[in-house]
């Protein structure tokens, strides 16, 4: 097998992270950008999301046009007076219910507040989604990234071995120097077959929770973090701008404001006006009138304006949470990028020493002027170094990754800044 490149090229050819890329630059061990809006477009959950809004504009409908109704009502009575006889009498009423100036206003404003909260809270969805998209598609980045250098040391371990025992026939190896280089080979073994389970169990939950991805039988290279051209520190900045979740908390709380003010204006009730239409006596009396009624608030009413009123209050608080909440959410995004690029550039300036290091040390056992164990512990580190590199490597992607989501730079909509 042909061995990997040494981390420092690839750490130079990744620019030492100090050369940023373009904004909106598609990475390479990305889906095409194309491809992943399409997937979060058809996502259930967004879906989902997509029908509460359509919900949402139903309910703005009803409110514009009011819950009244025209009523019709009527009775037929057949009447029976002695020594006149019986009569065949009628009635008919015809009432509808108005709101009283102001109310429809204060509708039509909740109606138009609630559609702009289902979009918020659809669009978060949609950002909550490209998160999970983003987590999982790197986990098995980082796990097929993990199980290729297991794979290499497995490969080295064998010429390892294989030279052993050659030597061990001229007798120059001594038996516990194979047993040595088997039992290092078998533990590096282990360790691919265990790397490529976490491979494949990552390949399965990436598959089976966006079964519209097309994924090709081995992960992608994980490639090195990148600095966009947009600055970090902007783009935390663009993480609240940009928040969906503080916009729909801030609407809702603006919603749940005039639903108060509305529940407080119908402690006076809306009045019912109609006609009556009667006809008596089989018609030797007839006749038409008007009718007006109201219904009398009491307690019931008083206790709702009191309960609409707290919500209201809750919602203006819960408002505070989510401000609090997005800004913990910048900070957080913008110190994990900073530390996990250091991290990074700590553990690949470490996996370069400990490789060059293997690297001399094997030359040396084949020359007879390092010990066998001496070597394979060299090999053991370098080993560990890369994987420590790989894991290291990956989470610095993430928060990369996640900082340009978060912040609306990629798979989003940016939204009103």
């Amino acid at each position: 097998m042909k061995a990997a490149p040494p981390l420092l090229a690839l750490f130079l050819a990744a620019g030492s992270c100090l050369a940023p890329v373009a904004a909106f630059a598609q990475r390479a061990d990305l889906p095409p950008e194309s491809a992943v809006i399409a997937i979060l477009d058809n996502h259930p959950a967004v879906a989902a999301a997509g029908a509460r809004v359509a919900a949402a504009r139903a309910q703005n409908g009803m409110l514009r046009r009011g819950s009244h109704e025209v009523t019709v009502s009527g009775s037929y009575v057949r009447r029976t007076v002695d020594r006149e006889g019986g009569y065949d009498e009628f009635d008919a009423t015809i009432g509808r219910a108005f709101r009283l100036p102001g109310k429809a206003a204060l509708d039509r404003k909740a109606g138009a507040l609630g559609i702009e909260v289902a979009e918020n809270r659809a669009e978060d969805v949609r950002h909550q989604t490209a998160l999970i998209l983003s987590g999982l598609w790197y986990d098995w980045l980082t796990a097929g990234a993990l199980n290729r250098n297991d794979i290499e040391t497995v490969s080295l371990l064998e010429t390892s071995v294989q030279a052993v025992r050659r030597r061990r026939q001229v007798r120059d190896a001594a038996d516990l120097d194979i047993e040595l280089a088997s039992a290092a080979l078998a533990q590096a073994r282990g360790q691919a077959a265990r790397s490529l389970a976490n491979r494949e169990q990552a390949r399965a939950m990436l598959a089976a929770t966006f079964p519209d991805l097309p994924l090709p039988a081995e992960p992608p290279a994980l490639g090195a973090p990148e600095i966009p051209a947009q600055s970090l520190a902007a783009m935390r900045e663009l993480v609240i701008a940009r928040s969906h979740e503080l916009r729909a908390a801030d609407r809702e709380a603006q919603r749940l404001d005039v639903v108060s003010q509305r529940v407080r204006a119908d402690r006076i009730a809306d009045p019912t006006f109609g006609v009556r239409l009667f006809r008596e006596r089989s018609g030797m009396e007839r006749g038409a009138g008007v009718f007006a009624s109201i219904p009398l608030g009491g307690g019931y009413r008083k206790s709702a304006a009191e309960q609409a009123s707290a919500e209201a209050s809750a919602a203006r608080f819960d408002l505070a949470i989510a401000q609090r909440m997005v800004q913990a959410t910048a900070d957080s995004d913008l110190s994990d990028a900073h530390t996990r690029m250091a991290v990074w550039r700590g553990m690949a300036d470490a996996a370069d020493s400990t490789l060059a290091a293997a690297a001399r040390t094997r030359r040396g056992q084949m020359l007879g002027a390092v010990d066998l164990s001496d070597m394979l512990y060299a090999r053991r580190q370098a080993h560990d170094a890369r994987r420590a590199e790989i894991e290291a490597r990956g989470e610095a992607v993430r928060a990369v990754i996640k900082l340009q989501i978060d912040s609306h730079s990629i798979w989003m909509p940016p939204g009103d800044d």
